[in-house]
């Protein structure tokens, strides 16, 4: 099998390829610009993995992975707009550079612009991919409108946020997954589920990111430690913490969740000092493996040689595996 460095660098050279009309340059120059700042391309290369797996021919699954990885982005330049966020990536978010009707219009074309790169499959398999590429899209739609309904929720269940980032993160990894195994030739039994493993392992991997937002080093994990408290987002440790809570210990939450001005240094010690003292850190790692370990059950049920599983459990591994 092909090293996901490789399938990775085969995506660079693809986005590096994807050519735009020149005019309206106020339309096309975003969709460039974003796609040209970065990002590890892990979605599609997984959906190359994938197809890869079951001895398919990876080239033939160039255009469909860029799909995945266009519309990626797509969601990018629309939640950075929601979010009025400033960066993406080190880099000024499309909305800033220019402005958000433009990043809006922009977006609009780089979602049809997935379309047509998704379409260059097969026509045995074309509706096929086409139905689980628009559900994977309506999921993702779905996640963020429900992560932007929590903002003006006081009380969400934890299944309630489960669901959420399944939708939001993960059936994209899972739908990339499933895409490039049928691609690959894969049964229709198989590539469910590797659709499974892709999800669970991306419930895994965010409620992951959770945990990292307050107990990860900075420099390692790349974002400010503590931006999820300081910013009263609802994440598992937040929603476990309130659940578990004794009286007073809820009430010094939301003392903090409601303050208007305060430090936020104090902010992220007291709240983290509520987590420690409710063993919320464990509550959330063991809610990581046991999604985790979904999906390598999942990924135990595929009928292809066990050298290949093996391969798709060891990136696992290590998308899962982040330094503290």
């Amino acid at each position: 099998m092909n090293t996901l460095k490789n399938l990775q660098l085969l995506i660079e050279d693809a986005v590096g390829k994807l050519s735009y009309p020149v005019t309206p340059a106020e339309l096309y120059e975003p969709i460039t610009y974003i796609l040209s700042i970065g990002g590890k391309r892990m979605r599609p290369a997984l959906l190359l993995m994938a197809c890869d797996m079951f001895g398919g021919d990876v080239k033939k699954a160039i255009s469909p992975a860029l799909a995945i990885e266009v519309f990626h982005n797509f969601t990018l330049v629309h939640d950075d707009i929601m979010d009025n966020a400033p960066l993406r990536r080190g880099k000024a978010t499309v909305h800033e550079k220019w402005n958000p009707n433009t990043g809006i219009l922009s977006g609009d074309v780089m979602l049809v612009e997935a379309y047509k790169l998704m379409m260059q499959v097969d026509d045995g398999i074309l509706l096929n991919v086409l139905e689980i590429f628009s559900n994977t899209a309506i999921g993702v739609c779905e996640g963020q409108q429900f992560d932007m309904n929590f903002e003006q929720q006081s009380h969400v269940q934890i299944d309630d946020y489960i669901n959420m980032i399944r939708l939001k993160t993960a059936v994209l990894l899972g739908g990339a997954l499933n895409i490039g195994a049928l691609i690959g030739g894969a049964s229709a039994k198989d590539a469910g589920l590797l659709y499974t493993f892709g999800e669970q392992l991306g419930i895994a991997f965010q409620l992951q990111d959770d945990i990292l937002d307050v107990y990860g080093d900075p420099e390692k994990f790349g974002k400010q430690v503590g931006g999820d408290i300081i910013s009263n987002k609802k994440t598992f440790l937040l929603i476990k913490a309130l659940e578990l809570a004794g009286e007073q210990e809820k009430q010094v939450l939301n003392q903090w969740l409601n303050a208007a001005n305060f430090d936020a240094v104090e902010k992220v010690s007291a709240v983290t000092d509520i987590y420690n003292a409710l063993g919320i850190r464990q509550q959330a790692e063991e809610a990581v493996y046991t999604y985790a370990a979904k999906g390598f059950e999942a990924l135990d049920k595929l009928s292809v040689a066990e050298d290949k599983k093996q391969y798709l459990r060891s990136f696992a591994d290590g998308l899962m595996v982040r330094e503290k």
